[in-house]
């Protein structure tokens, strides 16, 4: 047996991951987290691993082929060890759909995961690891109620589906991103430190809650409408966030 093959040996069996999970519940629970939202949680990482794992070994898929193999073993050969290597990276990536699937499918929704379901508090918590640094990284610390930052998030996350909002954290990141000198100027011009008052119609610019409300502006607005008025939130603060934005309101 090969140094490699003793390596290989090493690794985690199924009953030694299932203690891990079974022991990681438990100290989150000790430290008063639900046990479905650490199992959502649990999931997500899961989840995430195969997803990432999929990615990689779809990206050297190519490179991994024996070199010279159509020409010393065939065409036949080759044609085989690439079936074979797409065979693995496909069902590699089925695997990760899948614990996606299991880690969202909450009760309402397990039926049919794309349909929009109620914003559970790990999502919540998830939305706001997720909005916080993003904001700082264009506004000073809000001094805005932090009430309001979970009010608005609500109607943000109720205009998707659990699985969207699993994937919401790398699509704001990827939106500011995209957006970054439009938002700069947004919140010098409106923000934390400008001569707008926090109070008013463009109190939400200096929420952590706005980076979320303007990816929503930005890509489904009329869900973002509906939701607001459904949660009775003011309609001063969307629409000041939709004139900072540029968007006809």
């Amino acid at each position: 047996m090969t140094t490699a093959d003793e390596g290989r040996q090493q690794q985690l069996d199924a009953a030694s991951v299932l203690n891990a999970k079974t022991t990681l519940l438990q100290l989150l629970a000790r430290a008063g987290v639900y046990t479905g939202d650490a199992e959502e949680l649990i999931g997500l990482v899961e989840a995430g691993a195969l997803a990432l794992a999929h990615e990689e070994v779809a990206g050297a898929r190519r490179d991994a082929a024996p070199h010279g193999t159509a020409d010393e073993r065939g065409e036949g050969y080759a044609s085989g060890w690439s079936d074979g290597a797409l065979a693995v990276t496909g069902e590699l990536g089925a695997l990760a759909e899948q614990a996606l699937l299991r880690a969202v499918a909450t009760a309402p929704s397990a039926d049919a995961p794309d349909e929009p379901s109620p914003v559970r508090r790990a999502e919540m918590e998830r939305a706001k690891v997720a909005i916080t640094p993003l904001y700082l990284s264009f506004a000073d610390v809000s001094e805005l109620d932090p009430e309001v930052t979970e009010q608005v998030l609500g109607a943000v996350l109720r205009t998707m589906s659990p699985r969207q909002r699993a994937g919401y954290p790398g699509r704001l990141t990827r939106f500011t991103s995209a957006h970054h000198a439009h938002l700069e100027r947004l919140y010098a011009q409106y923000g934390p430190g400008s001569p707008i008052a926090i109070h008013g119609r463009y109190s939400l610019v200096h929420s952590p809650a706005s980076v979320a409300v303007l990816e929503r502006l930005a890509e489904t607005p009329s869900a973002l409408h509906e939701e607001w008025d459904a949660a009775e939130l003011p309609p001063a603060w969307l629409d000041g966030l939709t004139t900072a934005w540029g968007t006809p309101a």
